[in-house]
């Protein structure tokens, strides 16, 4: 009777002694259930949020590190955290760095060296440099491998313009050598493809390189030694999300459980 004062209509009819709902007391009954169901899903995308259940986190990384070393990490996340969804982007070294910083995606993969001005950054792993190579080329019974070594034999390299394509070129020039490129391509897996049929050997990141090594490939230290540092970059304009930090806390155990 108070409600009904309230809302100026009647909720209920009396049909001897009970209350029946009025056609216009069944609509705001519909209605306060959908509201009561809407507060019983915030509170439990609350829950959710606080127990890292849901979510998403965005990521940009370089090519190679979104195919070869991305997708175990984010397994191991999402075995911890199976309610998390993933939004992964794969771009150039520059063009992350850019998204990270303007905030596009929430956290991301850069190669050092790069302009820290705009982002927070904290180095993950160091890696060296190899040649890839089918178990029968006439290289493959070396210890290690320098540019003297592979002097005219076919080349697979990641294409020019970048700075390890630069570092290649550079440690040829250090003895008198120019690399006989047969073929530029622009990621791991395609250079290891490559190689595995026998269009040449290939030089590229240790790192990287290690999920597509099947046979009858197999790998030789390159020196001089070439290194690749890599980071875990988030803009420095906000402090991430707390599951952005805690996927960081997920890169940072992988890496050490790697390098030991």
């Amino acid at each position: 009777r108070s409600l009904e004062a309230q809302v100026g209509f009647d909720l209920f009819y009396r049909d001897r002694g009970k209350l029946v709902p009025t056609a216009d007391g069944t609509k705001l009954i519909q209605e306060v259930e959908l509201t009561l169901a809407s507060i019983d899903r915030f509170n439990s995308l609350v829950r959710d949020i606080a127990g890292y259940s849901a979510g998403t986190v965005r990521i940009v990384a370089p090519p190679s590190f979104a195919e070869g070393i991305l997708p175990e990490i984010v397994s191991r996340f999402r075995e911890r955290f199976p309610g998390v969804e993933f939004n992964i982007d794969s771009r150039s070294v520059e063009t992350a760095r850019s998204m990270i910083a303007m905030r596009y995606v929430d956290c991301g993969f850069v190669k050092l060296p790069t302009d820290e001005s705009d982002l927070a950054i904290e180095q993950i792993v160091l890696s060296g440099s190899v040649c890839v190579m089918r178990e029968d080329h006439p290289l493959a019974g070396l210890a290690t491998i320098t540019p003297t070594d592979i002097g005219q034999y076919p080349l697979i390299l990641l294409g020019a313009g970048r700075h390890w394509r630069t570092q290649v070129d550079t440690a040829f020039a250090a003895f008198g050598l120019r690399p006989a490129v047969a073929i530029e391509t622009h990621t791991h897996g395609s250079a290891c493809a490559l190689a595995a049929r026998g269009n040449g050997m290939a030089i590229l990141n240790e790192l990287l390189v290690k999920p597509y090594l099947h046979a009858p490939l197999v790998t030789r230290p390159f020196q001089p030694p070439i290194a690749h540092e890599y980071a875990f970059a988030v803009s420095n304009v906000s402090r991430p999300s707390r599951l952005t930090l805690e996927f960081r806390n997920e890169v940072l155990a992988y890496f050490a459980t790697r390098i030991a």
